[in-house]
C-alpha cells in the first residue's frame, strides 16, 4: 500500500508573522486530511539562518488536532542535539496527543553551527545518536533504567510518563551515506530518503538497507519513506515557472550551510538536474508517473510531499495539495488495481 503524507515546511523568512503562518498550516493540514492524505509530519533546523524555522514539536502538537485520524511524524529531528530522557517524555506525551499515531523520525545532523551552540562535538554524534536511541528505548519499555555510555548515565530510573503505542512510537531514520542507511536498518524501523540525492545512488542503497535488516533478523519488508519537493498545477509549464525561484532560494541556502561544514556541494545540490531528475513539477499526470516510478524502482511506500518554500503564498500551497488529493492520489491507486 502506497501511503501519502504532507511535510509542513515550517522555515519561512524571518519578516513573516509566525501566528498567521501557523494558521495558514493549521489550514494546509485540514486541506490535506480532507483530500485523503495520511500523514502530515515536520522537519527541523536550529539557527537557520537566512531563514526561520519554527519548532516542529511545538508546531505538531498544535497541529494534531486538525488531522484527527492521520499520522503525525517528525522528519526528522536532530537526535544528537536532544538529551534523551527529556526527549523520551516529550515523544510519550506527543503520542498521547496524536492518540497514539505518532511516527518519530530521528538523524544525526551535519551542521557545524547547531552543534557547536549545543557546546556538543560534530564528531561524536554517531555515539551521542546511538546512546540515544538506546536510552529512550529503555526508559518506555523497562521499569527500572541503569545505563552507563559514554555521553549519558542513569542510575536506577523510572518513568511512568510512556507511550500510547507499545512497544513504542515507530522510529524512522533519516540517512544518505552508507553507513548511515545500515544503521537505519539495524536501528530503526523504517528508512527516510532525502529529495536530492540520486537515484543510482539510492538503487544502490536499498540493497544495502534490505540486506542489513535481513542480517539483524529483521523483515526485508518495511515502510520506506522519501521526502519529495513537490508542486503540482493545471499544467506543467506553470508548475515550473512558479517553482523553481523558490526552489532555487531554498537550495542556495542549503549549499551555503554545507559549504560551512567543509562539504562540496556543486554537483549534489545542481538544480538543474535536481528540477529535471528528483523533484516532481508538473501536472498532475506528471506527479502519477513520478510517483508509480519511484513505488516501482525504490520500493518507495510513503510519500512525503513538501510543496511549500520560503515566501510562497498559501493559495498555491493549497492547489498543490487539492490538486493531488483529487487528481493523483485516485488516478494511482486506479493504476495499483488494474
Amino acid at each position: 500500500m502506497v501511503r501519502y503524507g504532507l511535510f509542513i515546511s515550517s522555515q519561512h523568512a524571518p519578516t513573516e508573522n509566525f501566528a498567521a503562518k501557523i494558521r495558514d498550516h493549521v489550514e494546509q493540514v485540514a486541506t490535506a486530511r480532507d483530500c485523503g492524505f495520511d500523514s502530515v509530519f515536520f522537519a527541523q533546523h536550529f539557527l537557520a539562518n537566512p531563514y526561520a524555522f519554527l519548532h516542529p514539536l511545538a508546531l505538531l502538537a498544535r497541529l494534531a488536532g486538525e488531522g484527527r485520524g492521520m499520522v503525525f511524524g517528525t522528519g526528522v529531528l536532530i537526535l544528537p542535539l536532544y538529551h534523551p530522557v527529556e526527549l523520551a517524555e516529550h515523544v510519550a506525551t506527543l503520542d498521547a496527543i496524536c492518540d497514539g499515531k505518532l511516527v518519530l523520525g530521528v538523524g544525526m545532523g551535519y551542521r557545524d553551527e547547531e552543534f557547536a551552540a549545543f557546546g556538543l562535538r560534530k564528531r561524536e554524534r554517531v555515539s551521542r545518536f546511538e546512546e540515544s536511541l538506546a536510552v529512550m528505548t529503555k526508559l518506555w519499555t523497562e521499569e527500572s533504567v541503569t545505563f552507563r555510555g559514554q555521553h549519558f548515565q542513569l542510575d536506577n530510573v523510572t518513568t511512568r510518563t510512556r507511550p500510547v503505542q507499545k512497544p513504542h512510537p515507530p522510529i524512522w531514520i533519516g540517512a544518505k551515506t552508507d553507513a548511515a542507511v545500515e544503521r537505519a536498518a539495524r536501528l530503526g524501523d523504517a528508512w527516510v530518503m532525502t529529495p536530492s540525492d540520486e537515484l543510482q545512488d539510492l538503487d544502490r542503497q536499498m540493497k544495502l538497507y534490505c540486506a542489513a535488516r535481513v542480517a539483524a533478523g529483521k523483515s526485508p519488508d518495511t515502510e520506506i519513506g522519501m521526502i519529495v519537493e513537490t508542486y503540482v498545477a493545471p499544467h506543467r509549464k506553470t508548475a515550473l515557472g512558479e517553482a523553481e525561484p523558490y526552489l532555487r532560494n531554498k537550495y542556495s541556502a542549503y549549499a551555503l550551510w554545507k559549504r560551512r561544514s567543509g562539504e562540496h556541494v556543486d554537483d549534489y545540490y545542481n538544480m538543474d538536474r535536481l528540477i529535471t531528475e528528483r523533484f516532481i513539477l508538473g501536472d498532475p499526470e506528471d506527479c502519477v508517473k513520478a510517483i508509480t516510478e519511484l513505488h516501482a524502482r525504490l520500493g518507495v511506500n510513503h510519500f512525503l510531499f513538501r510543496m511549500q518554500w520560503p515566501g510562497m503564498a498559501q493559495a498555491k500551497v493549497l492547489r498543490t495539495i487539492q490538486l493531488i488529493g483529487r487528481a493523483v492520489i485516485p488516478a494511482v491507486k486506479s493504476l495499483a488495481a488494474r
